[in-house]
């Protein structure tokens, strides 16, 4: 991306102004070209996670979240974001469910789920439980916790998020999309990120306020 801005030398009279003691005003970088823009670091690991598993990404203000079925996977423009969200979590988010879905749904939108009812209730369940247990090791539960109204339920999974009653489906459904999360290319993609993000964790926490989401990071 180039972006053309003003660079122009100070005028005559600000020189002058300088001279005498008096105030310059920059307004700005002016018309000098732009060659590279800042981008977030943790979320340039998980778009590139992202991709690593066949998922561009795309930002619109029509989705929260939404796969396409073939080869995009649309989150929410930042205005749609909670304070405590970001890519990363929502990547993983989406990541779990199409380990939850297996194979056979990853060429159907939205891994062929519905929110509209209670339905699919228990792959949302179970996406949550194979989040956390990916997230955790790593220090990152809270960090990479699921957001909207799931939230309290992740809140309240037991320490192994993989354990619960075999009259859960919820339960067997995570553990077959965590067995699945092992394999190529999913686990190689996934633990990258992880440690890429736990690694950029253990640089910022100790510069954030107890307000900030880094501060929830575990083990830095």
């Amino acid at each position: 991306m180039v972006v053309a801005k003003s660079n122009a030398p100070p005028s005559a009279a600000a020189v002058q102004a300088l001279r005498q003691g008096g105030d310059y005003e920059d307004e700005g970088s002016g018309d000098r070209v732009v060659h590279h823009r800042y981008s977030d670091p943790v979320e340039l690991v998980w778009a590139a996670a992202a991709q690593r598993l066949g998922m561009r990404l795309e930002r619109s203000d029509a989705v929260f979240a939404s796969w396409n079925g073939r080869d995009t996977l649309t989150l929410s423009s930042p205005a749609g974001f909670d304070p405590d969200d970001s890519v990363a979590q929502l990547v993983l988010h989406e990541c779990c469910h199409a380990l939850v879905e297996g194979a056979l749904r990853w060429s159907a939108s939205d891994w062929g789920l519905e929110n509209i009812d209670s339905r699919d209730l228990s792959a949302e369940h179970a996406a949550q439980r194979v989040q956390a247990a990916l997230a955790a090791p790593h220090g990152l539960r809270r960090f990479l916790a699921a957001t909207t109204k799931w939230r309290d339920y992740y809140d309240a999974l037991p320490e192994d998020p993989l354990d619960g009653p075999a009259s859960d489906p919820a339960v067997a459904l995570a553990r077959a999309a965590y067995a699945r999360a092992q394999r190529s290319p999913w686990w190689e993609a996934l633990q990258e990120a992880l440690v890429a993000t736990s690694s950029i964790a253990l640089v910022v926490q100790h510069a954030a306020g107890p307000e900030s989401l880094w501060s929830v990071v575990d083990g830095c």
